[in-house]
């Protein structure tokens, strides 16, 4: 579920609500999510509205998510978490917003741990 693919005008609204969770629009995504969107959409890497928001660096529309049911812990297609994303982007904000929403830092390739000790974070999950 959550995957818009062959309908033009589909794929455009859904390129919409991805931009939304990348620039970081809590209240506009939380609007259309509220109205039917699904939470977990994912586009055609497999990246969620969530991973992208934490990618980006947005906790508030991480939180906002994470809320509406969003899954933390939900890999893309390369295996990589939102919590990894976030890692990697050194966002210790949506780290803490992502761990409180469940995420698991164990999980993923890489996992969030060993990213944070490839950037020499790790003391983030201690």
């Amino acid at each position: 579920m959550g995957r818009m693919d062959g309908d033009p005008e589909l794929e455009e609204f859904a390129t919409r609500m991805f931009d939304l969770a990348r620039q970081g629009d809590t209240m506009t995504l939380r609007a259309y999510v509220g109205a039917g969107v699904p939470v977990n959409l994912s586009n055609g890497k497999g990246d969620t509205l969530l991973m992208l928001a934490s990618y980006h660096g947005h906790a508030d529309t991480v939180k906002m998510l994470a809320e509406l049911g969003a899954d933390p812990g939900r890999r893309n297609d390369r295996g990589q978490t939102p919590l990894a994303g976030a890692v990697f982007k050194k966002a210790p904000e949506v780290v803490k917003v992502l761990l409180a929403a469940g995420a698991d830092p164990h999980e993923g390739a890489p996992s969030a741990i060993e990213t944070a000790r490839l950037f020499g974070v790790e003391d983030w999950f201690i």
